[in-house]
């Protein structure tokens, strides 16, 4: 699918299209393909791992030998601006990586909506620069709830924030109590189809940051 995608945007470009660029970073090497001998591939993310070796591009990849927190010393100092450099991390993969179970328009919708809440309150809380990476996954889970006064049977948000340096390790975010609750509330009246929302406290090890 890849290369058929890849041949149709060539042509398109009049076979200008050279190269692929990717910002493909050290730790989604390190976690993504066997490196030095037989080591455990702990993810599998198609755009590190997984491209065909016969691409019509040339693949450049120029921070693929750097952590996050060398990348942001390095924007820094080409001037790039703070809101660019502080920007929380976002799986290469595409935002399909935290739609778990099936993924189709209305429940990436759905994601959506509930990802920007926990991104605005973070923000408005002042705490969006002081964490590594916070953002909502949505599970194939269903459970039992109250709408107005009936039954409701809908989705699950889990809430991720995490405090890191490089990514390689990570600790659950201990967000006040105050910005969770109106991360909870705002999900479950605001988004339809959400009904409830759990706050996951595992650190990386043994949990990865991401859940896909």
């Amino acid at each position: 699918m890849f290369v058929d995608e890849a041949k149709k945007l060539a042509n398109a470009a009049a076979g200008k299209l050279k190269y692929l660029v990717q910002g493909t970073l050290y730790p989604d090497v390190i976690e993504s393909v066997s490196v030095k001998g037989p080591s455990a591939v702990i993810k599998t993310h198609h755009n590190v791992g997984g491209l065909p070796a016969d691409m019509p591009f040339q693949l450049i990849e120029p921070l693929r030998d750097l952590f996050k927190d060398e990348v942001r010393r390095i924007g820094a100092e080409l001037g790039l601006p703070a809101e660019m450099l502080k920007k929380h991390p976002f799986p290469g993969p595409g935002l399909a990586v935290r739609l778990l179970g099936e993924i189709t328009p209305e429940r990436l919708a759905m994601l959506r909506e509930a990802d920007a809440i926990v991104t605005g309150e973070i923000r408005k809380a002042g705490l969006y620069d002081k964490i590594w990476q916070a953002f909502a996954v949505l599970l194939p889970v269903q459970s039992v709830g109250i709408m107005g006064d009936g039954r409701s049977y809908g989705w699950t948000v889990a809430v991720r924030a995490v405090e890191s340096e490089d990514a390689m390790t990570a600790d659950w975010s201990r967000l006040p109590s105050d910005v969770l609750e109106r991360i909870s509330s705002r999900i479950s009246n605001e988004v339809a189809g959400i009904n409830r929302v759990v706050y996951d406290i595992s650190s990386k090890p043994p949990g990865t940051i991401e859940w896909e």
